[in-house]
């Protein structure tokens, strides 16, 4: 578990570097990242595979995305007006799979 919250930390500081036009050559983002140049082509192949806008900019030497865009990864707590409250059925259901599996 803790290898995917490092993977998912650097994708967030790439993110930002990017949508900063921070990134500097491949081989200046692996220096500060820590990791090897590689490792830095495999992020950048992710995120394009992830639908990520991005390309590198030669005249600016930088990562960049196309149109506007960010990573986010991870868990938002939402209030939810009645209406959303009422649509959910979470308890009284649970119950009857508790009877159905007999955990």
């Amino acid at each position: 578990m803790k290898q995917l919250t490092k993977q998912i930390a650097i994708l967030e500081r790439v993110d930002q570097l990017i949508r900063l036009k921070a990134t500097g050559r491949p081989k200046q983002l692996a220096k500060r990242l820590e990791v090897s140049e590689a490792t830095v082509f495999r992020i950048i192949e992710t995120m394009k595979e992830m639908d990520a806008p991005v390309y590198y900019d030669l005249t600016r030497q930088s990562y960049i995305y196309t149109e506007k865009a960010s990573f986010k990864c991870g868990f938002f707590v939402q209030e939810l007006d009645e209406q959303e409250g009422r649509s959910l059925s979470g308890g009284r259901n649970f119950i009857n799979l508790h009877k159905i599996f007999k955990f």
